[in-house]
């Protein structure tokens, strides 16, 4: 019988996508997400495609480096499609936490350096992209921050593992707790980001950055990107634990609240939160000191 031929891969350079866009280019990956509209926030099928990409890279050593960046001049990345994330509760959370945590130790795991090129806003899930990045370079206009307490939002897939190493407790519960933002110049300053630069020049001085890695040994690369990585991938336990956390906010009424209240334009209501919490509370101990925790039969009469 005639052996059937081997099924042609797909070349590094012959992806395409519908989120993102992939080139390979003088030793060099890019991927870019592609929906300025939404300010290039992401997805499921983003995410998917982010993976796919990334890992290629595998399939072809001579690349030297990736650059993750975002289409157009006014986001990085947004973070978290609202009309994506509204449709998740604790039944299908792992769909999108599963995703999250997959792009994480895809960009993590590579043998390479990959670089994040931040022009504009870089907010929530996509602030905790650039923290899974190796290096990041920004532009001017950047604008980096967490928003997860003002959207019902919780940043524990990268962010409350990695910011308070990167630029300490302090600064990371600010960030995190205030929804802290800093300009690219303000993140230098505090070790948030590596380099700051002119918009018009930021692809240029990451290209540069690009030319400076493929002068250097890449089994060199490789092995240090492996022990560096070495203390926060011992945080492992603390993304699975972080992911189960978000999955229990995912279709919450505070969630909801916190992001319906940002594609209305309004400010959140989360006070009637921590006000209905308090009469909930309050019957509670009211019941204990009825005896309400005890069968009828063994409650104290009323006087």
């Amino acid at each position: 019988m005639a052996k059937k031929p081997a099924a042609k891969k797909r070349s590094t350079n012959e992806r395409h996508y519908s989120d993102i866009l992939y080139e390979v280019t003088d030793q060099v990956a890019w991927a870019t997400i592609n929906r300025p509209r939404v300010l290039n926030a992401f997805r499921e099928q983003t995410l998917d495609e982010l993976i796919d990409a990334l890992k290629s890279t595998r399939e072809d050593p001579s690349i030297a480096c990736a650059v993750v960046t975002g289409a157009g001049d006014k986001a990085f990345s947004a973070g978290g499609d609202f009309y994506a994330m509204k449709r998740l509760t604790w039944v299908n959370g792992a769909m999108w936490n599963d995703r999250m945590q997959g792009l994480a130790m895809t960009i993590r795991g590579l043998p390479i350096p990959v670089i994040a090129m931040v022009n504009g806003w870089c907010m929530g899930g996509g602030h905790e992209l650039a923290l899974w990045c190796d290096l990041v370079i920004a532009s001017e206009n950047a604008v980096l921050g967490q928003t997860g307490a003002r959207v019902g939002a919780c940043p524990t897939v990268g962010a409350t593992q990695y910011l308070p190493r990167i630029i300490g407790e302090r600064l990371a519960r600010e960030m995190i707790f205030c929804a802290r933002r800093f300009t690219a110049k303000e993140a230098v300053e505090i070790g948030l980001i590596n380099k700051c630069v002119p918009q018009a020049d930021l692809r240029k001085e990451t290209l540069a950055w690009c030319e400076t890695i493929k002068g250097h040994s890449p089994q060199t690369l490789r092995m240090t990107k492996k022990s560096l990585n070495f203390e926060s991938d011992l945080l492992y336990a603390s993304w699975q634990h972080g992911m189960e956390l978000l999955a229990h906010v995912w279709g919450s009424e505070e969630s909801l609240e916190g992001m319906n209240a940002f594609l209305a334009g309004r400010k959140p209501d989360f006070k009637k939160f921590r006000m209905r919490n308090k009469r909930e509370l309050e019957d509670y101990l009211d019941g204990c000191a009825k005896d309400l925790n005890a069968p009828p039969s063994m409650r104290r009469k009323s006087p």
